[in-house]
């Protein structure tokens, strides 16, 4: 995920969040992607993409070559170098992998083999090395049911472009032994390994349940269907990899926080952010009555939810772009009934 710095954030606000989207996917998928692909990809009409196609040249180059739609690699981009311990280092862990793992995807293929041929020159036989193991992993990676590297694109393309997913996967369930399955939608945080309780590291996905704050994961080859969703999301920057929150109290945990601030009109509203994660409460009293409550509190759809459980008896007063969220999302339930 290469533009995802310093320098990307400086071309997302240059270009606009939707431009800068299309550039990261591109760059993504060097071998091109249809417009239809994309389109899927970043949840908006095929109609769509043309124009922000035309939006990116202005700051790449963007081709059409066989109904795919490319990018040029960026001058600014950095070449591959390693040295001989870097590169003896990168053949072992490939190896300890595939030992360990069931990973095997024709991307991992094309990568070690991209790697590989920059190794020719000054550690050639560790280059074939990885050549052969570049060449068995797409070997097997063709046996392997391709809903699996399908799951896992579908991932990668909603963490890039910051969106939730419709999950549909398989689990056994707890009372009957039986296999069932289950709807879910999630916030992609982390995509990796987990050693599971039969010693296996299947590759999962660990990230938020929409509308909630629990954290699951979920493992990838479970997944039966897979789609990308309009809402988008954001990662918390102090939030750990892989690890279950065991409840909303946990001090170990702590999601995105806003400084909060509600003019109550009914003291008891407040019961309804008990549950929430948030900081010390303060509390100031107006003469008519009122009260004005200011604390730390989750940035998520949960509290937004939670606001509007309180009716009229609550009042966002800030942040202003936390209130503008609100009243956004407010709009849009109206809207259903219009």
């Amino acid at each position: 995920m290469v533009a995802i710095g310093n320098k990307g954030m400086e071309r997302k606000e240059m270009k606009g969040e939707r431009v800068a989207q299309l550039e990261l996917i591109l760059r993504s998928h060097p071998e091109g992607l249809r417009k239809s692909d994309i389109a899927r990809r970043m949840g908006v009409h095929r109609s769509t993409i043309g124009r922000y196609i035309e939006e990116l040249k202005q700051y790449s180059s963007i081709y059409e070559d066989n109904n795919l739609i490319k990018i040029m690699p960026s001058s600014d981009d950095e070449h591959l170098s390693l040295s001989v311990y870097e590169s003896l280092a990168l053949n072992m862990g490939a190896e300890m992998m595939l030992k360990n793992s069931e990973f095997r995807n024709p991307h991992l293929a094309s990568g070690l083999r991209k790697i590989a041929m920059g190794m020719k020159s000054y550690a050639p036989k560790v280059g074939d090395n990885l050549m052969s193991m570049a060449d068995q992993i797409e070997a097997e990676s063709s046996k392997q049911d391709s809903l699996q590297n399908e799951s896992l694109e579908v991932l990668i393309d909603a963490w890039v472009s910051g969106r939730m997913v419709r999950i549909i996967h398989s689990h056994t369930d707890k009372a009957s032994g039986s296999p069932v399955e289950e709807e879910t939608e999630l916030a992609p945080y982390f995509i990796g390994f987990v050693e599971n309780e039969n010693g296996r590291n299947p590759v999962t996905v660990t990230g938020r349940i929409r509308h909630t704050t629990e954290i699951v994961t979920l493992d990838i080859t479970r997944i039966k269907s897979i789609a990308i969703l309009n809402e988008t999301y954001t990662i918390p920057d102090n939030l750990k990899a892989f690890r279950k929150m065991e409840s909303p109290a946990d001090p170990e945990y702590v999601v995105d926080t806003i400084p909060l601030e509600l003019l109550v009109h009914e003291k008891s509203a407040m019961k309804s952010f008990d549950t929430l994660s948030h900081g010390d409460v303060v509390c100031e009293k107006r003469p008519d009555g009122t009260r004005i409550y200011r604390f730390d509190a989750e940035n998520s759809i949960e509290l937004i939810l939670r606001i509007i459980q309180c009716g009229d008896a609550v009042e966002v007063l800030g942040p202003a772009k936390f209130r503008a969220k609100f009243t956004s999302y407010l709009q849009r339930i109206l809207d259903l009934y219009r």
